[in-house]
């Protein structure tokens, strides 16, 4: 097996190239051999520029076949890429491309109401030596036969920055070799063939992004893509495009049951095997709900963070338990640790703080100053999640070390509530923080959003049904504050340090 990216686009070209890479909301469609030619032409443009082994390329592009085009047009050189997703702003993307030493940003003129292009040349003017490219979709172009011998090595290429549910984001470096061995956990897990057709719905710039592209590669299914998710449009670009996998996080499993919904005699997606997810927590009835109303199996979910991604995954062939509620093993050569508090290994079944090790492990972070609180002694990364492994091998994530909330010197656990709060009348979104308290230290406080025409959701009608389903009464929240849309990372990912900060002015009546 290769460590290196591009030899994975020959070789699918090789083997299958007039089979389906991908296709867009547009209808726009790409086979492998086209791909394949396209990403010689733009890298052989690329080197007009000055783009070669080494050159550091920062880039936010939409979720487009042109940027999945350039990411492999910067592997086959061997550039240093650095994804950049598209929510974010001024200040991180220069704190970012000043931090990787960015050589070239490459951005859109504008995305959705924001003017990238702008952005980039205010941030080029205050970094040094930072060039820019601004792109509607066309793409630098050249002659394939004057380009220079592919980079080989296990070189450091990639700097994939936390997702931005924080204030300092963290980047983490990752070789070729790394995203391949996570690629080949998704492969062997969830067995995609050359027919399936998978919704990668993931932003591109994300790491998840690019692993389906690299899954893709390696198995010779389809993508299917959209830059922007639009739950009506999106199950139909799904439908006609004969998706057998979907995905990609929870609410967007969510979204798509609420289509079905609106025609529950006729399946949305005739195709599906399985919804896959990952990213972000799911209430646990939520795969018998997929596998009674879309379809297929239900849902296949997987474990990863930005610095170990495609760490675990369910197969769709898996038991209900299984699916249901774990995040299937750990791939091969892939090891978890489950840590007691006090620093001791925790038994079968029983949960504590998650660390891990495999190939697709970062090899550090961009700042070498955040590996030391990172990794243990023994080289164990310290994921900051807690988990615990069954009899079976299988990986259950059961919260955050920080979504512990301690009131009254009691741990409550934030996932505990919001997997209850999942079957409340009159919430469409949901989620749990802990905010500080003069009295007990933290308080529980439900943020959620109110089903569309219906009542506004209150403290005590939230309360009453928490306490129906026998939740203990030192865990109910105390606040409650009703939004528009509880917000979320790329990934699904709830924003919980930016609601902490909105909503720690109140004080509840204790």
């Amino acid at each position: 097996m290769t460590d290196l990216l591009y030899d994975l686009v020959a070789a699918r070209a090789e083997a299958t190239p007039d089979a389906l890479l991908v296709v867009d909301e547009r209808r726009r469609r790409m086979t492998f051999g086209q791909f394949r030619d396209a990403v010689e032409r733009t890298a052989a443009g690329l080197v007009g520029r000055g783009v070669g082994a080494g050159t550091v390329v920062s880039w936010q592009l939409p979720s487009w076949i042109e940027t999945i085009v350039l990411t492999f047009a910067l592997s086959r050189l061997g550039a240093v890429q650095n994804p950049l997703i598209m929510m974010l702003r001024e200040p991180e993307v220069e704190f970012i491309c000043r931090q990787v030493g960015a050589d070239l940003l490459i951005v859109p003129p504008a995305f959705r109401g924001h003017d990238h292009a702008v952005m980039a040349r205010n941030v080029a003017a205050r970094v040094p030596g930072l060039d820019v490219l601004v792109t509607d979709g066309a793409l630098p172009s050249g002659d394939p036969e004057l380009l220079p011998a592919e980079a080989s090595g296990p070189v450091n290429r990639w700097a994939f920055y936390t997702s931005g549910t924080t204030s300092a984001p963290k980047g983490a470096r990752h070789t070729d070799a790394g995203l391949i061995a996570a690629a080949r956990v998704f492969c062997q897990r969830i067995a995609p063939e050359p027919d399936d057709r998978i919704a990668a719905l993931a932003p591109l710039a994300h790491v998840g992004g690019v692993l389906h592209v690299v899954a893709a590669l390696m198995s010779g299914a389809g993508l299917i893509i959209t830059d922007v998710f639009e739950p009506a449009a999106t199950a139909r670009l799904l439908a006609e495009e004969g998706v057998t996998y979907g995905g990609n996080g929870t609410p967007f499993v969510r979204a798509f049951l609420a289509e079905q919904r609106t025609r529950p005699d006729v399946p949305l997606f005739p195709r599906l095997k399985c919804f896959l997810i990952g990213g972000a927590p799911r209430p646990r009835d939520l795969h018998q709900q997929v596998r009674g109303e879309l379809g297929g199996t239900g849902i296949a979910s997987g474990f990863g963070l930005t610095e170990c991604p495609f760490f675990a995954w369910a197969s769709p062939l898996a038991d209900d338990a299984t699916m249901a509620t774990t995040e299937g093993p750990p791939g091969p050569d892939c090891a978890a640790l489950i840590v007691r508090d006090d620093g001791t290994r925790a038994p079968t079944g029983e949960a504590g703080e998650l660390r891990l090790k495999g190939p697709q492990l970062t090899v550090g972070y961009v700042d070498p100053a955040l590996d030391a609180d990172a990794f243990d002694a023994e080289g164990w990364f310290k994921t900051g999640d807690l988990a615990f492994l069954d009899a079976a091998g299988n990986l259950t994530i059961t919260g955050r070390l920080k979504d512990v909330i301690i009131r009254n010197m009691e741990n409550i656990s934030a996932r505990e509530v919001e997997d209850l709060l999942a079957g409340c009348p009159g919430l469409a979104d949901w989620t749990v923080i802990g905010l500080p308290d003069p009295r007990t230290g933290e308080r529980v406080c439900a943020v959620v959003v109110g089903e569309p025409g219906g009542p506004l959701p209150t403290l005590e009608a939230v309360c009453a049904y928490l306490r129906s389903q026998g939740l203990n009464l030192r865990k109910l929240p105390v606040q409650l504050e009703v939004v528009d849309e509880v917000p979320r990372n790329a990934m699904g990912k709830v924003a919980k340090a930016a609601l902490a900060r909105r909503f720690d002015h109140f004080q509840p009546a204790q």
